[in-house]
């Protein structure tokens, strides 16, 4: 069976259905990739290093699942005592000094998220995350759902920014 879109002989019609069938099939290609990606910051957790990036999978009803390239874990809902939401915004100074000054206006907005939970031993663990702008606001309403605690925010801003 020939793929379509490398064969050079297509007529349109066919060409544009295989260009159609790729257009659909590719939303459902990325959704196997689930979870939310995040940048693990540090914390208690053993083996996983800082600045690994760690997958984030709150759609389990039982427990939340961290998952890197080395290693995973699950936290069960229960167990989680607190999430705290901040955000630390800096000037882009790099990018003004490499490109163009007109970055010193721009502002950059880094999202981090603390979770604090109890592991098996009843011992107080924590994780601090960096989370991307598009992810951090679906994490924040999944965990709030999930655990049944309130997020606390570090400032007025990061309240702002977490609820929309």
């Amino acid at each position: 069976m020939k793929l379509c879109l490398f064969s050079i002989n297509a007529h349109k019609g066919r060409l544009g259905r295989c260009a159609l069938a790729l257009l659909v099939a590719l939303p459902l290609l990325q959704a196997g990739d689930s979870g939310t990606r995040a940048l693990y910051i540090g914390g208690t957790v053993p083996g996983v290093h800082s600045k690994s990036t760690v997958r984030i999978d709150v759609e389990q009803s039982d427990v939340m699942q961290f998952s890197s390239t080395r290693t995973s874990f699950a936290v069960p809902w229960g167990n989680v005592t607190t999430i705290e939401y901040g955000m630390r915004v800096s000037r882009r100074y790099v990018e003004a000094v490499l490109i163009s000054p007109v970055f010193l206006v721009a502002k950059k907005k880094s999202h981090y998220l603390t979770i604090g939970y109890q592991d098996a031993d009843g011992a107080q663990q924590a994780i601090v995350l960096q989370v991307g702008k598009d992810e951090i606001r679906a994490l924040l309403v999944s965990l709030e759902a999930r655990t049944g605690r309130r997020i606390e925010y570090q400032d007025e801003e990061a309240r702002k920014a977490g609820k929309g």
